[in-house]
């Protein structure tokens, strides 16, 4: 029998693909995701948005966040992020069963998704933009979705304490209300709704304050858009909102 060299013989590694990559970047560290519009503007405020977030995470707690992910919400896994962050373009379409049953399933599992129409400052109304009849984008977006019954963030939601003490969760616009799972006086989650409060964790928030032009920061970490009508002040809620929102979605009710 010949003898074998002593030298390790491991078996050459296919190389990894880019969902294989997006996977264990993912996965190595806290990463926020935030969902593909097709909208190039739009899309760069996104990553910059969750990239200046980080960086406020990253200086004020004990999160040190990954680059954020962009995510093909058709196409790639979303188990991977605590919270994903979709900003809702004026022209959205209906969602395809199949992509409908992935988000389902991510919200019954933890995920917190954040759906922004980031209009409130462009002549939208403080509702619900969900529920019954219309054509607003959202509910076109989310008209087959098993959307868990919503109320304004109440005063003493985890949401509002789970960092800093918040009283309200301004964007690039201050008025539009964040909309949240809604807890029954009980304290538990509709259980006429599928879709549930995991861990105290709403598994779904509606915004029109446009969270991202808020957080988004260039290089040199200067902001790029500007904040209305509180200036800097409102921006730094803004940021503190993110910071609350990030910190709620991962810890749950600890408060």
């Amino acid at each position: 029998v010949g003898l074998i060299s002593g030298e390790s013989r491991e078996k050459a590694q296919p190389p990894l693909t880019p969902q294989d990559e997006s996977a264990v970047q993912a996965t190595s560290k806290v990463t926020l995701g935030y969902v593909l519009t097709g909208d190039t503007e739009t899309d760069a405020t996104s990553r910059m948005g969750l990239t200046g977030l980080g960086k406020v995470l990253t200086a004020r707690t004990a999160i040190n966040p990954g680059e954020p992910q962009a995510v093909d919400i058709t196409n790639d896994e979303i188990a991977f992020y605590p919270i994903l962050y979709w900003p809702v373009l004026d022209d959205a379409q209906a969602l395809s069963d199949a992509v409908i049953a992935k988000i389902d399933a991510y919200m019954k599992e933890g995920g917190l998704i954040i759906f922004d129409t980031r209009d409130y400052g462009q002549g939208g109304v403080n509702q619900l933009p969900v529920g019954g009849k219309g054509g607003s984008a959202l509910q076109r977006l989310l008209g087959k979705l098993d959307v868990p019954r919503l109320e304004p963030v109440p005063e003493a939601h985890v949401v509002t304490k789970s960092f800093y003490l918040l009283t309200s969760f301004p964007g690039r616009w201050e008025g539009g209300s964040l909309w949240v799972e809604a807890i029954s006086q009980d304290g538990s989650s509709d259980s006429a709704r599928k879709a549930r409060v995991s861990d105290g964790v709403t598994s779904i928030m509606i915004t029109s304050n446009d969270f991202a032009a808020a957080w988004a920061l260039d290089e040199r970490g200067r902001p790029i858009y500007q904040v209305v009508p509180g200036g800097e002040n409102q921006r730094e809620i803004a940021f503190r909102s993110g910071v609350n929102i990030v910190m709620h979605a991962l810890t749950g009710n600890y408060k």
